[in-house]
């Protein structure tokens, strides 16, 4: 096949699925890993996809959020990983808050035996929590039709009733020097008033989120910590001088 040809491929299948891996563009592509890689730095210094560990996924604009379907199809052993371990950080009696979101969702199977209360803002991790049997409280607002998020200014204000011992939060971009951030600016105070509501704060984030920023600032990165399925080794240095760092293997 011929460069165009694959360039091509790369670009339709990145495009229908957000996010593809080196190795099976090896496979489907019958090429060796050197072209697959080269293709791929070809394409992204054309800006039409970014490079991730692993494969490649599409560039996103700031304002720009998949949906809540896009999400969980991505990543997902990462995820797993990611909340078993997040899970294993809530205690007997603890009162937390569970962000909406894909990777807190994969959260709820661990911490279904514990005697916890739950306050949440996803419509998805309510209906888990329930069939859990865990106390649970969904605060009011606006139902986001992408993410089945509840989002605005009466949520931000339902959630100032609460206070939490721990608080796990999806987000969209981690950068050592602008911190958290999000494309909603809704969701994006909403995010930011968990955390100051919070004893401790977790940001579950796997390998893709790190050097990204979306339009809306959520907080700075000392204001929670992070736990994710990998980070590059040559620029873990600069998010570390600014918080703790948990990386979990699938």
């Amino acid at each position: 096949m011929l460069t165009p040809e694959r360039h091509q491929y790369i670009i339709d299948k990145i495009k229908q699925e957000g996010f593809v891996k080196i190795q099976k563009l090896i496979k489907e592509l019958n090429a060796s890993e050197s072209t697959i890689r080269r293709d791929l730095s070809q394409l992204e210094e054309m800006q039409l996809l970014k490079r991730v560990h692993g494969g490649a996924e599409s560039v996103k604009k700031r304002g720009q959020e998949a949906t809540i379907t896009e999400k969980s199809t991505r990543h997902l052993q990462e995820k797993k990983a990611i909340a078993k371990y997040a899970a294993g950080l809530i205690e007997e009696g603890d009162c937390i808050y569970l962000d909406a979101g894909t990777t807190t969702l994969e959260m709820i199977p661990y911490i279904k035996d514990k005697a916890i209360t739950v306050v949440t803002n996803g419509i998805q991790q309510a209906a888990a929590l329930k069939d859990c049997d865990i106390i649970t409280y969904l605060i009011g607002g606006r139902i986001k039709k992408s993410t089945n998020a509840l989002i605005g200014s009466q949520a931000i204000q339902n959630l100032t009733y609460y206070r939490f011992d721990k608080c796990f939060l999806g987000m969209n971009g981690i950068h050592p020097e602008w911190g958290y951030s999000t494309p909603d600016p809704e969701e994006a105070v909403l995010k930011k008033s968990a955390i100051d509501l919070g004893k401790e704060s977790y940001v579950l984030a796997d390998y893709s989120k790190f050097g990204e920023t979306s339009f809306s600032k959520v907080a700075e990165l000392s204001q929670a910590s992070i736990i994710t399925s990998g980070i590059d080794s040559d620029k873990e240095a600069k998010y570390r001088m600014n918080t703790i760092i948990k990386v979990v293997k699938p």
